[in-house]
């Protein structure tokens, strides 16, 4: 199939070269010259706006970052509704507002052109081996004619509703996993407190009922003061930003989810947005209520 990609960072890049070595051409858009020469080295076209991605493309995919990204790659005057045909598609997977994932469909639809919001779980390891878990909202129509290609980036697609629905999903996801790791910094904080090895504390953790992927990979990376980020940090403020307001928009308190908030702001307080999600445990200890 002629494919499109727009946004070619930690996870855009791998995902498009999943799809190119099944044999699909490939036309992408990225901000930074870096992020594209891969995709070109490996046969893609470089296209100068998301405009010229589109005109090339049946399908077109975007992994940019906030909600006016897409708005403006996707609705803008240069952006993928100029140049889109009648009968395209649309993927959006980033992470973004399920409101703005409607209102975006719509304006495409006028246009002729379908959209699915299927946001991501997986991380960049994930969108390397091709193992991405993928939540759509949209019409199963559209997914039945581009599940081949998901099947390309995810090892589990599900459908969970009209246009929106994915994006929603993800903000239950993220909510979950952040509030996991909040958990799992504070046993490994209480644990060192005790003057216990906390690499012990995670090992026996995982052979148990705490055991979970967030205790695996993040808890590894807290046990070994590791945090180089697989995904900044400062992303998760925005994931939980959305997931907050998604659930004041329907008046359902979200008190873990607050507090939680509180923390990873204070993480990109004091220098950490650019870290790994990990790097919470330093604001867990340095909440301490006693002298070390």
């Amino acid at each position: 199939m002629k494919l499109g990609f727009i946004g070619l960072g930690a996870m855009g890049r791998p995902m498009a070269l999943n799809l190119m070595q099944h044999g699909h051409e490939m036309a992408v858009h990225g901000r930074r010259a870096a992020s594209v020469q891969p995709l070109v080295a490996a046969g893609a076209r470089a296209c100068a706006s998301p405009r010229e991605v589109a005109e090339h493309a049946d399908v077109i995919f975007t992994m940019v970052t906030t909600s006016h990204d897409v708005e403006a790659v996707v609705l803008g005057t240069d952006g993928v509704a100029a140049g889109a045909r009648q009968g395209s598609i649309v993927v959006d997977m980033e992470t973004i507002s399920p409101d703005v994932a409607r209102r975006v469909a719509v304006r495409l639809a006028d246009r002729g052109v379908d959209m699915l919001d299927a946001p991501v779980s997986g991380g960049p390891g994930g969108a390397v081996s091709a193992t991405l878990s993928i939540m759509v909202g949209g019409k199963a129509a559209v997914l039945e004619r581009v599940r081949p290609l998901l099947d390309c980036l995810g090892k589990t697609i599900v459908h969970v509703g009209d246009s929106g629905a994915g994006q929603t999903a993800k903000a239950c996801n993220q909510l979950a996993l952040l509030i996991a790791a909040e958990g799992v910094a504070e046993a490994l904080n209480l644990a060192r407190a005790s003057g216990i090895d906390p690499a012990k504390v995670r090992d026996v953790m995982m052979g148990g009922l705490a055991a979970s992927r967030v205790l695996d990979l993040f808890g590894r990376r807290m046990v070994d003061r590791d945090f180089t980020a697989g995904i900044e940090a400062r992303l998760y403020h925005k994931d939980l930003g959305i997931a907050l307001d998604l659930a004041d928009g329907l008046g359902q308190a979200l008190p873990t989810g607050a507090v939680v908030m509180q923390h990873v702001n204070a993480m990109v307080e004091r220098g950490d947005g650019a870290n790994d999600l990990s790097a919470i445990i330093r604001v867990i200890e340095s909440m301490s209520t006693r002298a070390e």
